[in-house]
């Protein structure tokens, strides 16, 4: 495995060693020695499974008590994943990055907590596989409005977006309730 700095302190991009042949491939997602070794320390407690169409932009999530940290990997298609640092005393704060995610590079990333987190699919549909370092507490979940402004997220051209309500009445980052 291979542990990518991203330009965000803590999002890191995993690039996993892929052991093919005529059968196929294996490859390992995570492996709790060598995340340790690259400076990961994670405990993992819930999966999530999505399936998406064309256009659907899912986000910019984060819950503000219970903070997850997510292990991204797009098991089918094409995805633009992001992380935005929603720390205030963070350096970073209002940043973004992001990786084009696909189930032809196997790759994932790391969204640790206090960063809100959300990807639109490039491709017909996608299959997005995420592990979560606390569970899901949908009473503490907020949304980063996907477009704003002063966060600038270069989203890629995915079609006409699609939105679920609660992504719809995102607040910017100026709204936003954040980290300290």
């Amino acid at each position: 495995m291979e542990f990518v700095k991203t330009s965000l302190p803590g999002v890191v991009h995993v690039r996993p060693k892929i052991f093919g042949d005529p059968r196929g491939f294996f490859m390992e997602v995570y492996h709790a020695g060598r995340f340790r070794d690259a400076g990961l320390d994670l405990h993992f407690v819930q999966d999530n499974l999505s399936r998406s169409r064309r256009g659907v932009l899912r986000g910019l999530h984060y819950q503000i008590q219970h903070p997850q940290g997510k292990l991204v990997t797009c098991l089918a298609g094409v995805i633009f994943d992001v992380a935005v640092d929603m720390r205030r005393s963070s350096p970073t704060f209002g940043q973004w990055t992001a990786v084009t995610l696909t189930g032809e590079n196997r790759e994932s990333l790391y969204v640790p907590p206090g960063f809100a987190h959300g990807f639109c699919v490039l491709s017909e549909s996608a299959d997005v596989f995420y592990k979560c370092t606390d569970l899901y507490h949908p009473e503490h979940e907020r949304s980063l409005l996907w477009n704003d402004q002063t966060v600038g997220v270069a989203w890629p051209e995915c079609g006409e977006v699609t939105l679920s309500e609660k992504d719809r009445q995102g607040k910017p980052l100026d709204q936003a309730e954040c980290f300290e």
